[in-house]
């Protein structure tokens, strides 16, 4: 039997024909579509945004889906997720493939028929139009993106700055160069993470 865990007064729905494996988590507001499959050690989890799968997913081992209290995560249906991959806060269209070790980040938009290739990455406030493409280990940063092999960091980091990433993710400027902003940020996180230990585990599986 999955981990399922009722989280600030909302518990996980999982459609009946869905299978979510016994190793897996699912926390808080999380909505599972018909026939979806969430394999060995995959963690779902709806930090005070909520995280909504469609039909016909596939949710790949080890991956990490995670809804925030600034953008839930919604995935349409038919999308695969691979191993390793990790999501955070965004909003990802039908029929998308998404592949081993793909990081999307807070806020980001990936369109219908899109791919993002093994370890590529999708940054903060990035929109992908429909049957875009980033190739294994590049970077689309913007809106509309641009898609750039990381050593293009330069270009990628005049367009990234403009994003503000700490102010999308923690809503924090940036520090001046040589301050840090890391003190305020661990002491938000742990404060909105501590309400986990009010959380209740549940017995069976929701319908």
């Amino acid at each position: 039997m999955a981990l399922v865990i009722e989280h600030r007064g909302k518990s996980p729905r999982i459609d009946s024909s869905a299978y979510v494996a016994p190793n897996a988590v699912v926390s808080g507001d999380v909505t599972i579509g018909a026939h979806s499959r969430v394999l060995f050690g995959a963690v779902i989890t709806a930090e005070g945004g909520r995280v909504i799968i469609g039909e016909n997913c596939i949710i790949m081992e080890t991956a990490v889906l995670r809804g925030t209290s600034r953008h839930n995560l919604q995935l349409g249906d038919h999308v695969l997720v691979g191993p390793r991959a990790y999501l955070t806060g965004c909003t990802v269209e039908r029929s998308v493939f998404l592949a081993t070790g793909a990081t999307i980040f807070n806020g980001a938009h990936i369109e219908q028929r899109s791919e993002v290739r093994v370890n590529g990455v999708v940054h903060v406030m990035t929109r992908l139009p429909p049957g875009s493409l980033v190739p294994i280990g590049w970077i689309a940063v913007g809106n509309p993106a641009i898609v750039r092999a990381p050593q293009d960091h330069d270009e990628i980091w005049t367009v990234q700055q403009t994003l503000s990433f700490p102010k999308v993710v923690w809503g924090l400027e940036r520090a001046p160069e040589g301050e840090t902003i890391m003190p305020e940020i661990t002491t938000r996180y742990a404060k909105a993470l501590a309400r986990h230990l009010e959380d209740r585990i549940l017995t069976g599986k929701p319908e």
